[in-house]
């Protein structure tokens, strides 16, 4: 977690060649590209996905991909262009490896789906809203088995380009949900059973000493600005990270992963 300060999920601006049109992922509400190895064969493979449109690859690139059915039934066939011709269908910069993906955005879960019962662990974003990032712990995520990850609606980035990404798969992988209000969705999953830790860099609590066994939802606020007031009122506890080493703060993807592994760490010897 970030100090008001600093902020690690700064990005450098891209710079667009002369002959490259500006383009967005997607239209609002529209159909999104996906791109890169891991995102694309995670998508094609998942069954709640609808709304494939178009699957472009540079020569061999496609091999050992899943074949879904397409909206209309047929087969989505895979469409061979160049490395040139799939960097201006996407976005600059976007490193798609010869594989992209044109689909109807995904549809997020219930909160309600992800909570019962309540066992395992959850995440929690407050305000985190850098696509790098959020795809980081999405990542994380799927590594160490979290049930999903709860986003505000307003503020989440959607699920896909730079964030599916760097979820690498992971995207179609961990349910996402995402709700109105954040601190009711803590009320929510309390009746349901769940103890929510929220990491504070001023907590006294040592996040080793934050865990008893049960289900847990871990916390995370944006780098800067950490957790709302409101967001930290309904944690049961709030823990920090020690760092003997002193330095001040950690990128919160990598707070997400070091968070999700404490909590699995008691198990590790029976899995």
């Amino acid at each position: 977690m970030a100090s008001h300060g600093e902020r690690n999920d700064r990005r450098p601006p891209h710079f667009r060649g002369k002959d490259r049109p500006k383009e967005k992922n997607k239209t609002e509400g529209g159909p999104e590209w996906l791109w890169g190895r891991h995102a694309v064969e995670a998508a094609l493979s998942n069954p709640a996905r609808t709304g494939l449109r178009r699957l472009v690859a540079a020569p061999g690139k496609a091999e050992g991909l899943p074949t879904p059915a397409s909206q209309s039934g047929q087969s989505l066939r895979v469409e061979t262009l160049t490395l040139q011709e799939i960097d201006r269908l996407t976005p600059p910069g976007a490193v798609h490896q010869g594989l992209a993906l044109l689909t109807d955005p995904l549809e997020p879960v219930t909160l309600e789906s992800i909570c019962k019962p309540a066992q395992g662990v959850i995440i929690l974003l407050d305000q985190v809203a850098d696509p790098q990032n959020v795809g980081a712990i999405l990542r994380s995520a799927a590594a160490f088995g979290a049930r999903g990850v709860v986003m505000q609606d307003r503020r989440a980035p959607p699920l896909s380009g730079a964030l599916a990404k760097a979820a690498a798969g992971a995207v179609d992988r961990v349910p996402c949900a995402r709700v109105v209000n954040l601190s009711r969705a803590l009320e929510v999953l309390a009746d349901q059973g769940w103890r929510a830790i929220g990491l504070d860099g001023a907590a006294e609590t040592p996040l080793s000493a934050a865990f008893d066994g049960g289900p847990v939802v871990l916390v995370l606020g944006s780098e800067g600005e950490g957790l709302r007031r409101l967001v930290s009122e309904h944690c049961d506890l709030l823990a920090h990270i020690p760092m003997p080493g002193g330095f001040e703060s950690l990128n919160v993807s990598t707070a997400a992963a070091i968070a999700l592994y404490e909590v699995i760490r008691p198990r590790i010897s029976t899995l």
